[in-house]
């Protein structure tokens, strides 16, 4: 088997996280023409082309591996030397999670308030789409991701963590405007961006339950047909979790709202459920590095801890 010399590897990532080959030549203390010959070199080991000669470079789908062996390489030396004693005093291990923005709002901050402050730790957190968030951690971009694919990356263990619940609402004068006699897909509504798909989802299992004889239940759930997709109703993107229960709350559109999120709005009628018993349940899965790191086990079970109270569990 073919080795990989580790100042390739290395060279190759600092080329990626640089974005040029001079400026990882600056990083290294090296000179361009030698980070092209590692680079080339690596390249020629491994067979298979690894960066795309772009500005900013970028990772080909083989780049991307080694991109991933590098940084888990770089995380086992850093543990390795803290735990002899190697690293600097105080000197904190970087913790690089992946995750959607409604856990960030509600469950995940307190997660990691859980995680002890010896030794410490310093959080770089990635918000992204939990349909998105695999994909940060199959770059080698992120240790962790709280995901909703129950497949495992590469190199990667997965746990699942419990289900989200969503319910779908709006203000009362919005209810009462848009949802008397109209159909629920034709109604204003708001969503995260544009790759947000949960309203539309809900949506289209509205019609199928509607279809199959579900009865009614709630304005306008009696009449979900419509269009849906971008070229139906209209659809303000609000692309934050508070931002968006905002914007439900002030009647701009119907959206799906995290039960955790929306419960007091809901007890004190500030928002109204459009669809009594009928939720949506997202589940969640925390996916990490197969890495013997202390680190990462202690956040793995603080996430694991607080996600099994504050998400509905099977």
């Amino acid at each position: 088997m073919t080795d990989l010399p580790l100042d390739q590897v290395r060279t190759l990532l600092a080329v990626v996280d640089e974005g040029t080959f001079d400026a990882a030549a600056a990083a290294l203390h090296l000179t361009p023409s030698a980070v092209s010959q590692r680079v080339k070199a690596l390249e020629q080991r491994t067979g298979r082309v690894l960066l795309l000669r772009t500005k900013p470079v970028r990772p080909t789908e083989s780049g991307d591996i080694v991109v991933r062996f590098a940084r888990q390489l770089a995380r086992l030396e850093h543990d390795t030397r803290a735990e002899l004693g190697m690293s600097g005093a105080g000197e904190p291990t970087r913790v690089t999670v992946a995750v959607n923005a409604d856990s960030l709002a509600t469950w995940f901050l307190p997660a990691l308030s859980r995680v002890p402050q010896e030794p410490p730790l310093a959080f770089e957190l990635r918000r992204e789409d939990e349909t998105r968030t695999a994909e940060l951690l199959r770059e080698g971009l992120v240790m962790a991701a709280v995901t909703s694919s129950p497949e495992p990356v590469t190199g990667c263990s997965v746990r699942p963590l419990g289900r989200m619940r969503y319910v779908a609402a709006a203000s009362p004068a919005f209810a009462a405007r848009h949802l008397t006699g109209t159909p629920l897909g034709r109604a204003p509504l708001i969503v995260f961006d544009r790759s947000d798909d949960l309203q539309d989802g809900f949506l289209r299992r509205l019609r199928a339950d509607v279809a199959s004889g579900g009865a009614a239940a709630g304005p306008g759930a009696d009449s979900p047909d419509g269009p849906v997709g971008p070229g139906g109703a209209v659809r303000h993107a609000v692309p934050t979790s508070e931002g968006f229960l905002d914007a439900v709350a002030a009647g701009l559109g119907w959206g799906m709202v995290p039960e955790a999120q929306a419960g007091d709005l809901l007890a004190a009628g500030g928002l109204v459920e459009l669809a009594p018993g009928r939720p949506l349940d997202v589940p969640l899965y925390w996916q990490q590095w197969k890495l013997d790191s202390p680190a990462l086990a202690t956040v793995a079970d603080a996430v694991a801890a607080t996600a099994a109270e504050s998400l509905r569990q099977p």
